[in-house]
């Protein structure tokens, strides 16, 4: 038996994507400890699992140096107190200032990178910042895991990382929680799907021009949007939506039941990701997707095979996407969502990042009895 210790910055990004890492954990006798902000919804569900909750404020999008240093106090302290025989960090923050602790303390510890964020994305002064600070991090790390390999190319071109690291499949797909759907048969109307939180770095913008443009010219279509919305797009939406453009539903529970009516995924996100979780839960449903030329994106897209890829920022692209699929007769919709389902089978199964990581825990695990 061994004591883990995750650190992460929220609970339902660790309940939907890590849980059957935890649960495999948990089965194999390990004490698992987890480490992230309180949350009414997440944290009873982490806690039923059998994870053991350490409520630990985590600034996710702040850059206060004096909370962030806080941070890294309290990191070092939990670690102090627990004794973890291996640390698992997802999320920047964590993997940080959570890398620095276990290194100062020598203690194991894997390092996930789900996307380099904003800070790297934009250069200048704060990306020197957290480059010298990941490079600090992730000096002694067991393993460094990347979502894509575009990060690691631009982490191991510049010279932050040297050890042990390679690239997941992101955070894979249950797919027997996104088991494959029947195309939806009614084609009176085609309907078009956008996942995300309505903020201008997913490409709501772009998503919006589409719907206006296309909505005039094929009034057999309608675009949904599914996430909750930033302030500053609130009032365009309900616009929108009082001009039968789009149709907003809020933040959804359970997204399955949107797939269910769904023939595309539309996802034009300019967003930092490490590997979009979106786009592999519509593929897994059978689902084609259009998404744009970026690292977490591309991956899961064969052009005109299980749907097509826009450049970023570009609602004409994205507008010409949206016409060439219309253009498809039905049949060829749905053999192009079966084509995504077969290509998360074969390249994104979650047991392939679940195996990864207990592979990896087992040599730990060897060499602390060795020790």
């Amino acid at each position: 038996m061994m004591r883990i210790l995750v650190l992460a910055n929220f609970g339902m990004g660790l309940y939907n994507f890590r849980k059957e890492l935890l649960e495999k954990l948990i089965e194999q006798n390990h004490e698992v400890y987890i480490s992230l902000p309180n949350d009414q919804e997440y944290v009873p569900k982490l806690e039923r699992l059998g994870c053991k909750f350490i409520n630990t404020p985590v600034s996710r999008r702040g850059t206060n140096p004096i909370t962030d240093f806080r941070l890294l106090l309290n990191y070092k302290k939990m670690i102090r107190n627990i004794k973890p025989d291996v640390v698992l960090t997802y999320t920047i923050k964590p993997n940080i200032y959570g890398g620095l602790a276990c290194r100062l303390a020598n203690v194991s510890y894997l390092v996930n990178i789900t996307g380099l964020g904003t800070a790297v994305e934009n250069g200048g002064l704060l990306q020197k910042i957290t480059l010298l600070l990941y490079k600090a991090s992730l000096k002694r790390a067991k393993c460094v895991f990347f979502q894509n390999s575009g990060n690691m190319n631009f982490l191991t071109k510049q010279k932050v990382i040297k050890g042990n690291y390679k690239v997941l499949p992101g955070s894979g797909v249950n797919l027997n929680h996104y088991a494959l759907l029947d195309y939806p048969s009614d084609n009176t109307t085609i309907n078009f799907l956008f996942i995300s939180r309505v903020m201008k770095e997913k490409g709501i913008d772009q998503y919006l021009d589409a719907a206006s443009h296309i909505k005039k010219k094929y009034p057999n279509t309608a675009f949904h949007i599914i996430g909750f919305c930033e302030d500053a797009y609130e009032e365009k939406l309900m616009e929108m939506q009082e001009k039968g453009i789009i149709k907003y539903h809020g933040k959804q529970s359970d997204v399955r039941e949107f797939h269910k009516i769904s023939h595309c995924t539309i996802h034009p996100t300019y967003y930092p990701e490490g590997m979009s979780n979106v786009l592999l839960e519509s593929a897994a449903c059978g689902r084609p997707i259009i998404t744009t030329n970026r690292n977490g994106c591309k991956e899961i897209i064969d052009e005109g095979i299980n749907g097509y890829i826009v450049e970023q920022k570009n609602s004409q692209d994205l507008i010409g996407k949206i016409e060439k699929f219309l253009d498809l007769d039905y049949e060829a919709k749905r053999e192009m969502g079966i084509a995504g389902r077969e290509k998360v089978e074969n390249e994104f199964d979650r047991q392939i990042i679940i195996n990864e990581y207990l592979n990896v825990i087992r040599k730990q695990a060897k060499e602390n009895y060795n020790d």
